[in-house]
């Protein structure tokens, strides 16, 4: 069974910063194209950013460009979600999610793991 387990989400004020980490099997990171996606309550499940398989391309939702930075590690089988400046408007669950093969989409659909998700709380 193929397990993402997220880490590292918690409450800042605006404009501070959070790192996100997701970490999964050797076998699961090593085919997987890495991506994350939030969700607050009633609203659809947003892409925020996706990562290829070598790291040398990413992806970003037009809401964080520029604040936030997706990277992975693959001696660790860990992604990360760097996010800077952050404002209120960016409280959500964090989801991490593995697409194996393929491109880096945007699209919740075609992602095939999920993991439990963080929560991130940005105070005014």
């Amino acid at each position: 069974q193929v397990q993402l387990v997220e880490s590292g989400g918690g409450s800042v004020q605006a404009g501070g910063s959070l790192r996100l980490s997701c970490a999964t099997s050797a076998l699961t990171f090593s085919g997987s194209l890495m991506g994350w996606f939030r969700q607050v309550p009633g609203k659809e499940r947003e892409f925020v950013a996706g990562i290829s398989r070598d790291g040398g391309f990413t992806r970003y939702g037009d809401t964080v460009k520029g604040r936030f930075t997706i990277s992975r590690d693959n001696a660790k089988n860990t992604a990360y979600l760097q996010m800077n400046s952050l404002r209120p408007e960016d409280t959500a669950v964090y989801y991490c999610a593995a697409k194996i093969g393929g491109l880096v989409s945007i699209l919740r659909s075609a992602y095939e793991y999920w993991g439990q998700g963080t929560q991130v709380t940005v105070s005014a």
